[in-house]
């Protein structure tokens, strides 16, 4: 689970043990549909479960994966409502009573919460109520979390777009300009462009045309779309392309603008 997700469920639990009383809360992550590993804690414990893999179907966490909603056993090492295979575990950290319930996105489990007494005692509805809320306030937190993610993602891909197209068009400017003046600054320009962009050090050089060309297929453009632009024949585009992927060692027009970029080539 990513860091910022993890600080997500470890507030939750310990919302979970302020709320409901219980002496610890603890979390697992559900990997690849089939266990769920418990790693996240809140609350004094021996250890026995720290990095445990339950199986799907197995256990209290298990099953409450296996059937998508939360459960609650009075006695852990008693109940026939669960598989026993953990139950020396339990009792070497001193659990009897306990509630988990899912925490679910895109209506697959990802994770379970749980909160644990140290005694047989009735888990009221009180109680799992809160653990109910926390796994909801959890899954929320995950979909916010992955839209800002993907926002961020676009708007950065937009960015680098428009960055992209005004060096070509700076670079189109300069190429026509009269003043030497003005297309040494133009050309400044182009070169602060690059500058902002993140490099690696790759020792490769273009000549003009092809980082033009390579400009505009960054944007999107078809080869008869950049020769319009340019002025140029399609034929010769696909030249100065053909000779760009060479240099930059790419098998493809869209690998060629990523070493590109990463050699400082593009914005």
């Amino acid at each position: 689970m990513p860091e910022p997700l993890s600080g997500i469920v470890t507030d939750a639990l310990r919302r979970v043990r302020k709320s409901s009383g219980v002496p610890l809360a603890f979390a697992g992550v559900v990997n690849n549909s089939t266990s769920l590993r418990l790693q996240h804690f809140a609350g004094s414990h021996a250890g026995a479960l720290a990095g445990l893999s339950v199986d799907v179907g197995h256990g209290l966490g298990g099953k409450v994966v296996s059937l998508n909603r939360p459960m609650v056993v009075e006695d852990y090492l008693r109940t026939p409502h669960i598989t026993h295979r953990y139950n020396t575990l339990i009792e070497r950290e001193g659990l009897r009573a306990m509630m988990a319930a899912p925490i679910i996105v895109n209506r697959t489990p990802v994770a379970v919460i749980y909160g644990a007494l140290h005694t047989p005692d009735p888990i009221g509805g009180r109680m799992l109520d809160v653990l109910a809320a926390e796994a909801r306030a959890v899954e929320q937190e995950i979909v916010a979390s992955r839209a800002r993610l993907e926002h961020g993602a676009q708007s950065e891909d937009e960015l680098r777009d428009r960055m992209t197209a005004a060096y070509t068009r700076l670079r189109s400017l300069a190429d026509t300009v009269d003043d030497a003046r003005l297309a040494e600054q133009l050309a400044a320009v182009t070169d602060f462009l690059l500058a902002e962009a993140a490099a690696d050090s790759v020792a490769v050089e273009l000549t003009g045309r092809e980082q033009d060309v390579l400009s505009l297929a960054a944007l999107g453009y078809s080869n008869a779309r950049i020769a319009e632009a340019l002025g140029l024949t399609v034929h010769t585009v696909k030249s100065y392309m053909k000779d760009a992927m060479r240099k930059l060692d790419a098998s493809s027009r869209l690998e060629a603008v990523v070493v590109a970029r990463r050699a400082g080539l593009l914005p």
